[in-house]
C-alpha cells in the first residue's frame, strides 16, 4: 500500500506530510517502508493562532472546539492531497491521519482521555481515501497512556541489537524507547524538549521568534543554577514509567511561574536572555540523561527539531557520555520525517487488524488496533487481518 502520514507536534507551527510505500513480508513477520518524500505545510496564521490560543491553560468553548477541529481537518485534506501529488504520483491507498493535540488528560501518572482535533471526514472528502484516525484513545481505553506510540516504529527497528539502545524524540516534548536483548522494552516522556526553549524564545524576542534559530542565544549564555536547581525539583521525574506529559503541565505557564518563585533571588530580576536559554537547553540535557541512566544504553539515535538545535545537541552529547549521542538517520529514517511515517506505518497496521501500540511501552492492558475509520468515496473493503504481529521493520531507499 502507499499510506500518506500526516500530524502535527506540540508546537503546532506545521503539518508534516510523508507518503510511504509499505509492504507485509514473510507471512507478515517483516515491515519493508520505502520512504517516497516528505514535507512540512505550515498553518494559516490564523490557524495556528487559534491553536496556540486554544492550548493548555488556557480557556476555551465548544464553539472554538468545533471550529478548530473543522479549520484543521481543511487544512489536513489540502496537506494530504499535495503531499499525494508530490510524492506519490497522485496515488494512494489510505490516509492515516494523528491530528493536532489540543489536550492530554494526565492525572499524576495516569492518563484518562486524550484529544486530537482534526475532522477526518474533510480529509477523505478531499482525497477520496479512507483515513484511519484518532491514533491514541484505543490504548488510553486499554489502560495505557496513549504514548510514546513512536515505540512502536522504534521496536520494529531496533530489535534484535546486541548492546542496549534508546531512540529519543525530540519535539516539544522529549520520549525515549529503550531496547534491551532479553528484557521488556521500555518508552516514556522523559519531560520538556523544546517546549520551554520556545516558550523562552517567544518571551525573550517580545513573541518575535517562535524559537532559538541554531541555539544562538543558549550560546551566549551559561546555565542559572537558582533556575535549574528549581526546575529540576519538579515531581513529574520521578514518577514511575511509563510516564506521558505535555503543554498541560510544561507549557508557557509553567515557565513563568518558574520565573516568578525564583525571583527574589535576583532581586526580582530574571536571568538574561542567554542564561535563560542556556538554562532550558541544560534542563533537557540533564532530564533525558538521569531518564536514560538506569538502562545502562550505549547508543541514543535521535530525531525531531530538537536534533537541529547544536547547543542541545552538545549538552545532551556531554550528559550522555560514554553512551553515543546520533541520529535515526543512520539507520535510513528522516529525523524530521519520524513521526509522519511512524502515523502512517500506524495506519497502515490498523488496516491489517494489526496493533498500533505496545503494553510494554504505553502501560495498557492489552495491545489494541489504534484508531477509527472514515471510508473514502469508494465502498470500503478492508483485507483479511495479518495471522501474526510484524517482529522487524526495514526502511528501504526508493528503487532499492
Amino acid at each position: 500500500m502507499i499510506v500518506i502520514g500526516v500530524s502535527s507536534g506540540t508546537s503546532a507551527d506545521g503539518i508534516d506530510v510523508a507518503a510511504a510505500r509499505i509492504d507485509l513480508e514473510d507471512g507478515g513477520a517483516v515491515v519493508r517502508l520505502t520512504p517516497l518524500g516528505f514535507g512540512t505545510t505550515p498553518y494559516s496564521a490564523s490557524l495556528r493562532e487559534a491553536v496556540r490560543a486554544a492550548l493548555p491553560p488556557a480557556a476555551t468553548t465548544m464553539e472554538a472546539v468545533c471550529r478548530l477541529d473543522t479549520r484543521i481537518g481543511q487544512e489536513f485534506a489540502a496537506a494530504a492531497l499535495r503531499g499525494i501529488e508530490e510524492f506519490a504520483g497522485g496515488r494512494a491507498d489510505l490516509v492515516a491521519s494523528h491530528g493536532q493535540t489540543l489536550y492530554h488528560w494526565a492525572d499524576g501518572a495516569t492518563v484518562h482521555g486524550t484529544l486530537q482535533l482534526g475532522q477526518p471526514a474533510w480529509i477523505a472528502e478531499a482525497t477520496g481515501l479512507p483515513v484511519v484516525s484518532d491514533l491514541r484513545a484505543a490504548d488510553v481505553a486499554a489502560g495505557g497512556q496513549g504514548a510514546p506510540l513512536a515505540s512502536t516504529l522504534d521496536l520494529l527497528m531496533l530489535g534484535g541489537r546486541a548492546e542496549p539502545t534508546a531512540a529519543l524524540n525530540l519535539g516539544g516534548i522529549a520520549n525515549v524507547t529503550v531496547v534491551r536483548e532479553g528484557l521488556p522494552p521500555r518508552a516514556f516522556d522523559t519531560g520538556p524538549a523544546n517546549a520551554l526553549i520556545d516558550a523562552a524564545a517567544r518571551l525573550v524576542t517580545g513573541g518575535r521568534a517562535d524559537l532559538d534559530a541554531d541555539g544562538a542565544i543558549a550560546r551566549t549564555g551559561r546555565p542559572d543554577p537558582v533556575l535549574l536547581e528549581h526546575l529540576l525539583a519538579e515531581p513529574y521525574y520521578r514518577f514511575p514509567v511509563p510516564r506521558t506529559t505535555g503543554l498541560e503541565l510544561f507549557g508557557p505557564g509553567y515557565l513563568e511561574a518558574a520565573l516568578r518563585d525564583t525571583s527574589r533571588a535576583r532581586d526580582g530580576g530574571r536571568p538574561s536572555d542567554g542564561d535563560l536559554l542556556a538554562t532550558l537547553v541544560e534542563l533537557t540535557a540533564v532530564t533525558v540523561a538521569d531518564a536514560l541512566e538506569p538502562f545502562g544504553v550505549t547508543e541514543v539515535l535521535a530525531s525531531g527539531g530538537g536534533t537541529r538545535n547544536p547547543v542541545l545537541m552538545e549538552r545532551l552529547a556531554a550528559r550522555l557520555a560514554p553512551a553515543r549521542l546520533d541520529s535515526s538517520e543512520r539507520i535510513g529514517l528522516d529525523g524530521d520525517a519520524k513521526e509522519a511515517y511512524l502515523f502512517a506505518l500506524i495506519g497502515f497496521l490498523s488496516w491489517h487488524g494489526l496493533a498500533g501500540s505496545v503494553p510494554d511501552c504505553t502501560g495498557a492492558r492489552r495491545a489494541p488496533v489504534a484508531g477509527r475509520l472514515t471510508p473514502g468515496t469508494a465502498p470500503l473493503r478492508l483485507p483479511a487481518p495479518s495471522p501474526v504481529p510484524p517482529r522487524r521493520l526495514y526502511v528501504e531507499a526508493p528503487g532499492g
